[in-house]
């Protein structure tokens, strides 16, 4: 069994707002700084238990919209990181809680938290992402840094946006690049044959098909094509319901290697586990070996993994190669409320997959 060790939970964040509380942290981005130590991009969930019987929510709004709401009506203001106002109000409940992302560092062996942000380093949008911002993935392409992340709004839904920073403190957001219902999006640290490339998770109303891993390109960060289903479900497996990207790509000397996480049902409950693929380094389109279809690299083997916000899940979402290059550190949501670690050597993975 792969150990996993707790990294972060709810009571190590203090709320956005007074009324507010932490309710899970989760899903990581993760980058190696320049500096050797780790910085996680980390999403806060949060919610207002004292509204919950009149089922209000908090929701992102613009400021022109927060002065022209009636004085008695719930609302209130939060500074982020850059000294920025967000406003808020309450309304009907369409998610139970909202989220936003905090930047955490670690030391360079990965397993030690240094410092814990304690005010909104990414925030929700009005308009955007008035319900939340979820689910960071970081890539570093050359001096540029590249997150993918999911937007809820009101507009758009729930869709895929992307964010570019040089110095991970402040993010140009570029907007929608793929739209709804798309989630699970990572892009590849290089270009392939001259484009960026993406793997993502295209969802159907219509049950005609899973919910697969796809693969896209793009010339310029903005308009993806070409897009080709590549990893999918299994009957009768541990991602028997649905798969998804997890990690970003990590190039090794012979492929690409990707954790991903997949859903089964057991009983009468989903369990997510982890698993983990070899691409093609010329063709990433090519799979080269994968997790065994009855044995993942990992499942919710601990209490906070199999009880929280949502029981029996692991959700890797960021991989570090270790300082020695032997090993790689996975960062995964547990149970949608804290955060784990777990150092696994690059040969332990190589040997756990079957070649096809």
């Amino acid at each position: 069994m792969i150990k996993a060790n707790l990294l972060l939970k709810p009571k190590d964040f203090k709320p956005s707002h007074k009324d507010w509380e932490v309710t899970g942290v989760l899903n990581p981005g993760a980058i190696r700084l320049p500096n050797k130590k780790i910085l996680l991009m980390v999403r806060v969930a949060e919610s207002s238990s004292q509204f919950e019987e009149k089922e209000l929510c908090p929701e992102i709004i613009t400021k022109k919209h927060y002065q022209k709401i009636k004085k008695t009506s719930l609302k209130g203001t939060i500074q982020d990181s850059q000294k920025n106002k967000i406003y808020f109000h309450y309304s009907p409940c369409t998610l139970p809680n909202i989220s936003h992302f905090r930047k955490i560092i670690l030391s360079p062996s990965g397993t030690k938290v240094e410092s814990i942000s304690q005010v909104q380093d990414f925030s929700p949008r009005p308009n955007t992402s008035e319900y939340g911002v979820e689910d960071p993935r970081i890539t570093k392409i050359k001096d540029k840094y590249l997150m993918s992340y999911v937007s809820i709004s009101n507009i758009n839904g729930v869709y895929s946006t992307l964010a570019i920073s040089k110095d991970l403190k402040k993010w140009r957001r570029k907007g929608i690049i793929f739209q709804e219902q798309n989630k699970d999006v990572v892009i590849f640290p290089e270009k392939i044959k001259g484009n960026y490339v993406a793997l993502n998770r295209p969802e159907s109303a219509i049950a005609l098909s899973k919910s697969d891993i796809w693969i896209s390109y793009s010339p310029d960060l903005t308009y993806w094509g070409k897009e080709k289903n590549i990893i999918r479900t299994r009957e009768n497996s541990w991602e028997e319901i649905r798969n998804g990207a997890g990690c970003p790509p990590l190039k090794t000397k012979k492929a690409w290697l990707l954790i991903y996480h997949g859903v089964t049902n057991k009983g009468d409950k989903l369990i997510y586990s982890a698993g983990a693929a070899l691409l093609d380094l010329k063709n990433p389109e090519k799979i080269l070996a994968r997790s065994p279809s009855n044995k993942p690299l990992f499942e919710p083997a601990n209490i906070y993994e199999k009880k929280g916000f949502m029981n029996n899940v692991v959700f890797p979402t960021g991989l570090v190669p270790s300082l020695d290059k032997k090993s790689v550190l996975i960062y995964s949501g547990g149970a949608d409320s804290i955060i784990t670690v777990r150092e696994i050597s690059l040969n332990e993975i190589l040997k756990s997959m079957e070649y096809l």
